[in-house]
């Protein structure tokens, strides 16, 4: 199993950081630290977990401002003891993820870890998702299911004999088992039934999320599971306010 990173997006809402650099090496270490080189990003923070839980290897998916990620490959593949792969995704700035992640399709062979670039949370989260490894499950999300939901999160409703049913942010936030935080753990014979799903969704529209995709495997009858992940302090960041508590909670971690 390796570890997969989508960081192709541009994060237009967290200018000026992101007129120079991808959003997931937007700093969130100490706020004096204002161009993140020698202070963590969410990058940082994910390859941090990826090596304590004992990957040895990772994918990371770039596109929008890719050379700020290539400068720093090396320092990251010796800070956190992994070797990193960079995945170009061609169509960053024009499509949405459900094709960035499918730009990932070859390393989904080997199982993953995936994780999107903008999401600050702690290593619980993932050795969360290997302790639901097993019993022939094949994608496992991660769900926060103490959150109190509003309209912007990526919504789930799950049940513990079926898996999940719906998930998408066009949804009842009353009628949710929870929010999908942007962490799965994605078996190797999975691939390429969800490669598959995520072609047909950004045919169907390129501005589709990936987890359209899952939405796409649930109606083709593939069970997804889901791993709640208890009372954990994690943060999607999409503008400044998210940026201020992602600071906040990586100086937890």
């Amino acid at each position: 199993m390796i570890g997969l990173v989508l960081a192709a997006g541009a994060g237009r809402r967290l200018r000026p950081y992101t007129d120079t650099l991808p959003k997931a090496l937007v700093p969130v270490g100490p706020a004096g630290i204002e161009d993140g080189s020698d202070g963590l990003t969410v990058l940082d923070l994910t390859l941090a977990n990826f090596a304590e839980i004992g990957l040895t290897e990772a994918g990371i998916i770039v596109g929008y401002r890719k050379e700020a990620v290539q400068e720093r490959k090396a320092a990251l593949e010796q800070k956190y003891g992994l070797k990193l792969t960079l995945i170009d995704n061609d169509k960053a700035e024009e499509w949405n993820n459900a094709y960035s992640l499918w730009c990932g399709r070859d390393a989904l062979k080997d199982g993953v870890i995936l994780a999107n670039g903008d999401t600050v949370h702690p290593v619980s989260v993932e050795k969360t998702l290997l302790a639901a490894r097993g019993d022939g499950k094949r994608i496992i999300l991660a769900l926060d299911t103490v959150k109190t939901l509003a309209d912007e999160e990526m919504k789930v409703v799950a049940d513990p004999a079926t898996g999940v049913r719906r998930i998408t942010k066009l949804m009842d936030p009353a009628e949710a088992t929870g929010e999908y935080i942007g962490v799965t753990l994605i078996e190797g014979e999975a691939a390429a039934d969800l490669a598959d799903a995520l072609r047909t969704t950004f045919e169907r529209d390129p501005q589709l999320y990936y987890e359209d995709g899952y939405q796409e495997l649930v109606d083709r009858g593939f069970r997804i599971d889901v791993a709640p992940i208890g009372e954990v302090d994690w943060v999607e960041i999409d503008n400044h306010d998210d940026l201020a508590r992602g600071r906040e909670i990586a100086c937890r971690y």
